[in-house]
């Protein structure tokens, strides 16, 4: 389903996530604040650092020591680099400290008896009295959709850095967003190396498979009787570029200035390409939607085994593709989402994408 926008009710946003993963049992988070853990400290000469979003320039003069993430997925680069965040914000999966398991695992490894991040809801926007209780020093709001009057608001309780204005919200990209929180937090070399090391693995992983160049891809998903479509300006449609396949013209100019767009069932010409990852979130049905669509099942991408469901039910090691496409989670998913795409990708229905790994919260 498509991702919360700013103009969709913030009512219904539960019910617009994209995934229900159900790697974690019950949500979470301290009881009472505390200070955030560091693994590390920040870099000589850091600060005062000054980031640029949509709304302006956020100046933060010292290291933060409690760090509150708003964006839907800032949790795990925060983390990547080296800082527990003392609140978190839910998106989807109910998982102790909002923290799905590549996140569990890096808290595990820095947390240094740090809690649990406390989890902010997110059904009604912006927990603004949650927030402020936790006495933030810095605010991340960079995968978001926040608006002029959100960042306001929230810049009043500490310095805020928002989503930037040359992306959809709820469209910036892993490399952007570590590199936007590195200088945050004062890591922009410890950010810098870590965007290097995902670029390698998306290097490594073009040179194994050099036959996605040329080839096209899409992302979509099954919503409200309709196709839903990923543009090329949506991080999970990104990864597919990045492995050197192309989002086809016409589902960027359907997608217009947004990461997506709604397709209707006479239009599945669109989703005709050499690979297509379907979200199948748990329990939602979209794998049967679409399988019982005969103007689909007659396209060549489905009878040439071309289309990859993706279920997230069980908690695999292709989850991150279905929302948490960060500089945490891209190792998890680049160990398995290439060979699955290279087993569909080659017209021959009978080959039979890898079993993905389950994944285990550590």
């Amino acid at each position: 389903m498509p991702r919360p926008r700013s103009r969709i009710p913030r009512a219904l946003l539960p019910l617009l996530a994209v995934v229900a993963l159900a790697v974690a049992a019950c949500g979470g988070g301290s009881a009472a604040p505390a200070d955030s853990g560091t693994s590390t400290t920040a870099e000589a000469g850091a600060f005062p650092a000054t980031v640029a979003h949509k709304f302006g320039n956020t100046t933060i003069e010292a290291e933060p020591t409690r760090v509150v993430t708003v964006g839907l997925t800032d949790q795990d680069t925060v983390l990547a680099l080296g800082v527990v965040p003392v609140g978190t914000t839910e998106w989807f999966g109910n998982t102790p400290g909002a923290l799905f398991p590549w996140a569990k695992a890096r808290f595990d490894e820095i947390a240094n008896g740090a809690p649990v991040p406390e989890v902010l809801p997110f059904t009604d926007g912006v927990a603004y009295e949650r927030v402020a209780a936790l006495r933030p020093d810095l605010i991340l709001a960079t995968y978001s959709g926040l608006t002029q009057a959100d960042y306001d608001r929230l810049s009043q309780i500490a310095p805020t850095v928002a989503q930037p204005g040359d992306v959809p919200d709820y469209g910036l990209g892993w490399r952007e967003q570590t590199t936007t929180i590195g200088a945050a937090l004062g890591r922009p070399a410890a950010a810098a190396e870590l965007v290097a090391g995902i670029e390698k693995q998306f290097t490594d992983a073009r040179a194994a498979h050099p036959e996605f160049a040329g080839r096209t891809a899409a992302v979509a998903t099954f919503y409200n009787s309709q196709y839903y479509v990923y543009g090329s300006k949506d991080p999970r449609s990104r990864v597919l570029g990045e492995l050197g396949f192309t989002i086809p013209a016409v589902v960027d100019e359907l997608a217009g200035e947004e990461f997506g767009a709604t397709v209707s069932l006479e239009r599945s010409d669109v989703l005709d390409v050499g690979a297509l990852v379907w979200l199948d979130a748990g329990g939602e049905g979209v794998r049967q939607s679409v399988l019982g669509q005969p103007s689909y099942t007659a396209r060549a991408v489905h009878t040439e085994g071309r289309d990859l469901f993706v279920s997230y039910d069980g908690g695999t090691t292709l989850d991150p593709i279905g929302g948490f496409v960060t500089v945490l989670s891209l190792p998890v998913l680049l160990g398995a989402l290439p060979d699955q795409l290279a087993a569909v990708s080659d017209g021959d229905p009978a080959t039979a994408p890898p079993a993905p790994t389950p994944l285990t919260s550590g």
